[in-house]
């Protein structure tokens, strides 16, 4: 029988890993008062943030999809691995050494399979590592030295050599005490021709590929000889238990702080672009690993950057000046749709990659390059404009054609809108109104600009169930300041009536209700954001009185703070209690003895959940 972690330990662990450095590693969280913090939920898509953390209670929770727990539940989710394993990854992250109870000697073995890969890809590393200092490698120091990267840059990036030998990794990782089954399900040996095991990679160049912990997870590999008998130029690990090359961005353990810091990703085409960015002074850079950058890459960098707001962050793609380049840049036009933040398109010059770039004009170019970006949208629209002779009725007419509808998939009405005036003086058209008017027809809007869409009916006054929900509204459009981060945190989902819901989502999008605006400007700029049916709903909310307790003597005499925290506590206590009625009922549906795992969760979910609700409870009761 396997050994099991004295329970102990296990409070041990939950105790020092404090949970905000935790989902630190994958999502930005910014201070969301009363001691909590907030950012983008990492287990659904979401445009404004419902997750919130709770230092002081070691707990997470989202009001958007209800995931919540303590630090080792979150890292179940988001690794994807069971119990035991999260509380190892954990305790190897703080330092803590495990004690395990039962199943003899064998006891100190028994550890997670994610966990064993991720210490093979360690191992490895420090192998291809101590390999790159041999004699046989001195085509990979050259390689690395002709681009400008001494010996202090490839330590940094933990660059290494594969030898000559057929088996020399695997062997030296099987006496490690690794069983061939992990090694080949890390990616790190095959089997060879003759049926013996093998090593994966051979007399190339390696850089190890971190997850977002710095956890070694695979390898990039570069062909340096000619004789080399894969003629692929690069060869990377290929997908295992704990690499999914549609996930992993090279670089991003070394950029992610920066990136927080910033709200700032430069997406660069290989490592030693990445490499090159971070020497000249730009350490946001991150590269894609053996394939095109895609969605799964985009809602890392989204929830790293904190993307729930247009006017605050920026992607960067930085793309080769060559045809190729061109040709990605153009494809992430297609794309960008996904990201709510700014994003950006920058070619080197001369058909360079950032590298070169810094190899014959230094470290200022790499800036400057970065510095020079162009809006994807205005690079996209231009670059199309190139292929016309605008200086013919014939050409405007053609280059209007192809990219109108270019324009009118802009999903930001305001921002369509300002890219069809900019398109007809770029195509020198005199009818600029005509041109707003064909992009809003394209993009399937009526002439003034407001979606087809049927308007949702006005919310009842008197439905019960939707009191709560106006009283919340009625309290962030009068008294934004009282309402608070605490309004903020609230998910759009936390409003059941499409109208209401319209209201919460145009104050979201106009700033939120911390944003520092109250009174008509507030009003204004939320009205702004509605759609028409919606105004008139945020023009009876904003005047409607709130119904105070009758106790109420004055309605600024404190009371009233309390009533719109009980009331914010009610809207979220709706959410939460749905939730726990959900994990209730999957708890019920599950076997403790046959999906032991599964219970322990599902189990581990609740109590913390139970325990908010309570809280909630209290607050909803003042």
């Amino acid at each position: 029988m396997p050994g099991r972690i004295r329970d102990s330990d296990i409070v041990e662990v939950r105790d020092r890993a404090r949970i905000d450095e935790v989902i630190g590693d994958y999502v930005a969280l910014r201070p969301a008062g009363s001691g909590s913090l907030k950012g983008l939920c990492p287990f659904h898509d979401e445009k404004s943030p419902s997750f919130n953390v709770r230092p002081s209670h070691g707990t997470f929770h989202c009001f958007g999809c209800g995931e919540g727990g303590d630090a080792i539940a979150f890292i179940q989710k988001i690794e994807v691995v069971g119990f035991v394993e999260a509380v190892e990854r954990l305790a190897d992250k703080v330092g803590f050494q495990l004690t395990y109870e039962g199943g003899g000697s064998s006891v100190q073995r028994d550890r997670g399979t994610k966990t064993r890969l991720l210490e093979a890809n360690r191992c490895a590393a420090e192998f291809y590592v101590a390999q790159l200092r041999t004699p046989e490698a001195a085509p990979a120091i050259q390689f690395l030295t002709a681009r400008g990267f001494d010996t202090a840059a490839a330590t940094t990036f933990g660059c290494g050599y594969a030898p000559a030998g057929w088996d020399l990794l695997t062997k030296h990782l099987l006496a490690a005490g690794f069983s061939l089954d992990e090694l080949t399900k890390a990616g790190l040996s095959k089997e060879g021709s003759r049926g013996s095991p093998i090593d994966r990679f051979h007399r190339r160049l390696l850089w190890p590929i971190r997850d977002r912990g710095g956890e070694v997870v695979g390898f990039g590999a570069r062909r340096l000889f000619d004789d080399d008998k894969i003629e692929a130029k690069y060869l990377n690990t290929s997908d295992s238990p704990v690499y999914r090359k549609s996930s992993v961005l090279f670089g991003l353990d070394l950029a992610k702080q920066e990136i927080v810091k910033r709200r700032q990703v430069v997406v660069v085409e290989g490592y030693t672009d990445v490499m090159a960015m971070h020497l000249a002074g730009v350490p946001t850079a991150v590269a894609s690993c053996g394939t095109a950058f895609g969605a799964d890459h985009i809602s890392v960098i989204r929830r790293l950057i904190g993307d729930d707001s247009f006017d605050m962050g920026e992607v960067i793609y930085t793309f080769d000046g060559d045809a190729a380049g061109q040709a990605a840049a153009l494809k992430a036009f297609e794309g960008e749709q996904t990201f709510a933040t700014q994003t950006f398109v920058t070619i080197a010059p001369d058909g360079q990659d950032p590298c070169e770039l810094r190899q014959s004009h230094g470290d200022t170019a790499v800036r400057d390059l970065v510095a020079r970006r162009e809006p994807i949208y205005e690079f996209a629209i231009r670059s199309v404009l190139r292929e016309y002779d605008l200086d013919a009725a014939e050409g405007r007419v053609a280059a209007l054609q192809r990219t109108v509808p270019m324009v009118a998939k802009i999903k930001r009405e305001d921002l369509r809108d300002e890219y069809a005036r900019r398109l007809a003086g770029w195509t020198s058209w005199d009818d600029i109104g005509m041109v707003v008017r064909r992009v809003r027809e394209s993009a399937g809007a009526s002439p003034e600009g407001s979606s087809r869409r049927r308007p949702a009916p006005p919310p009842p006054k008197d439905d019960p169930r939707l009191h709560v929900q106006r009283e919340a509204l009625k309290a962030a459009l009068q008294v934004p300041a009282v309402a608070g981060p605490s309004y903020d945190e609230l998910p759009e989902a936390a409003f059941t009536h499409p109208s209401l819901a319209g209201v919460h989502r145009a104050m979201q999008i106009a700033g939120g209700v911390s944003a520092g605006l109250a009174g008509q400007p507030w009003l204004e700029a939320v009205m702004a954001e509605c759609t028409p049916e919606v105004r008139p709903l945020v023009s009876e909310l904003a005047v409607e009185p709130m119904e105070l307790p009758r106790r109420t003597g004055s309605r600024f005499d404190g009371e009233e703070a309390r009533y719109v925290g009980s009331i914010i506590a009610g809207v979220k206590l709706a959410l939460v209690e749905a939730q726990v009625a959900e994990l209730k009922s999957r708890l019920q549906r599950t076997n403790p003895v046959d999906d032991a795992d599964a219970y322990h969760q599902l189990f581990g979910d609740l109590v913390p959940l139970e325990q908010y609700r309570i809280a909630l409870r209290t607050l909803a009761a003042r």
